[in-house]
């Protein structure tokens, strides 16, 4: 145990003394007006944001790795989104979906056909991620008129009655609030079934073969409308895809005329050094659930699909009161803008190289790190051989240093997700 007492501090070297209130800051007034089911890390009052960096109101700085569990994916207040969000505040605020079209809107879906993967020409928004993943089930629902779907074991897809019942990354998103939505049927995930496996089978056969299995014992395919997975599990341990996984299912949907759905919600937009996390193995869904990353921090989601699935639903069963907000799509354009630069993605995974080297130059030293995993700047690390609650720990230490981390999983596992536009400098602070 003495390793593991000593291992976080070369996390955080250059930070090493103790500078921050970090999570020993009390309870600001007003707290106690805030639902109790509201889970946070600390008790700062946070005050602006800048690049990678944010301040409180009590003046500390901190430098931001958490980037709003993956929201501000260009940093905080990034200029030309702050621009355009200005430009836009002066013209119109709230044009409803269900009343009338407007420019930001259909400026955006001309961008986001340009980045998605091949085949997803059509788009509907909504407010949150939660909101577009039961508009992708409520899609492959109506379109192949059957009721199941089938998720995976870890993922995570949202806090909604439906898609707290398609999660499975831990029980405090799901104890209390039973009975569960019916129609949902969870797939074991080779990270958790085969990771204390002596000599495992190769995992992406694995898994189609345990997808075969389910369809003749527990959903038959005549009812399954589709599959939905994370392709990078996010709140279940930042887990990479294995070689093959999403060509395997890819190719298992196809087979047996379900509909793959891919929840990109948290990887989507840059994160692992491609625009979306199925573009590192050239696979297209049926559907694209996005949202987080797409608006820079404004509550922005969405699916993409084929026009020949969403042409068929009728009007008004989609939809919702801020749907689409005009604001919000003027910062997805402005983002977009950023993101579709010459060679901004090369720098995301050139960054993330470096980054994740150092970390496994750390783990090199200190083997209480099990391992550095994950694409571009979406980045596990994973402790062993600690004691429980180990992670947390780790993170309150790093704030206590001025730098923002977050537990993820069940296991001890850091996630590491720094702002795309971080510089060398900062990986290495």
């Amino acid at each position: 145990m003495r390793r593991a007492r000593v291992a976080w501090p070369h996390l955080v070297r250059g930070l090493r003394s103790i500078s921050h209130q970090g999570g020993t800051a009390e309870a600001p007034v007003g707290a106690e007006r805030i639902g109790a089911g509201i889970g946070r890390i600390s008790n700062l009052v946070l005050d602006r944001g800048e690049g990678s960096w944010l301040y409180t109101t009590d003046g500390e700085k901190y430098l931001d790795f958490s980037t709003g569990i993956g929201v501000t994916n260009l940093g905080h207040c990034h200029p030309r989104v702050t621009e355009a969000v200005r430009e836009q505040l002066g013209k119109l605020w709230h044009a409803q979906v269900n009343i009338a079209f407007h420019g930001p809107m259909l400026e955006l879906t001309k961008k986001l056909e340009k980045v998605m993967p091949k085949g997803l020409d059509s788009f509907l928004f909504v407010t949150t991620g939660s909101e577009a993943v039961e508009a992708a089930v409520k899609l492959a629902r109506h379109a192949t008129k059957k009721p199941n779907v089938i998720v995976f074991q870890g993922g995570y897809h949202g806090r909604t009655l439906l898609t707290m019942s398609m999660t499975s990354s831990g029980t405090k998103y799901r104890a209390g609030y039973g009975p569960h939505a019916s129609g949902v049927f969870m797939a074991p995930h080779p990270f958790f079934a085969l990771r204390s496996v002596p000599s495992p089978p190769e995992h992406a056969q694995w898994l189609v073969e345990q997808l075969e299995i389910m369809l003749q014992q527990q959903t038959a395919a005549s009812e399954t409308a589709a599959v939905v997975l994370e392709p990078v599990l996010g709140e279940g341990g930042y887990v990479p895809p294995a070689p093959g996984l999403l060509q395997g299912i890819r190719d298992f949907c196809d087979r047996h005329n379900l509909l793959f759905i891919a929840d990109e919600v948290q990887s989507g937009f840059g994160r692992t050094g491609r625009m979306f996390a199925v573009d590192h193995s050239n696979v297209s869904p049926d559907i694209l659930v996005f949202a987080k990353g797409v608006a820079s921090g404004f509550p922005l989601a969405g699916i993409a699909s084929r026009r020949a699935l969403t042409a068929a639903q009728p009007p008004g069963s989609q939809g919702g009161t801020y749907a689409g907000n005009a604001i919000a799509c003027a910062a997805a354009n402005a983002t977009l803008d950023v993101m579709m630069a010459p060679n901004f993605m090369e720098t995301v995974a050139a960054r993330g190289e470096h980054l994740r080297k150092g970390l496994e130059d750390l783990q090199a030293l200190y083997p209480v790190i099990q391992e550095v995993r994950g694409p571009g700047l979406m980045i596990g690390l994973e402790f062993h051989q600690v004691p429980k609650g180990f992670a947390q720990q780790v993170v309150k230490a790093c704030l206590a240093r001025g730098l923002i981390l977050l537990p993820t999983g069940i296991f001890e596992t850091l996630r590491i997700i720094p702002p795309l536009i971080v510089s060398k400098e900062e990986c290495d602070a």
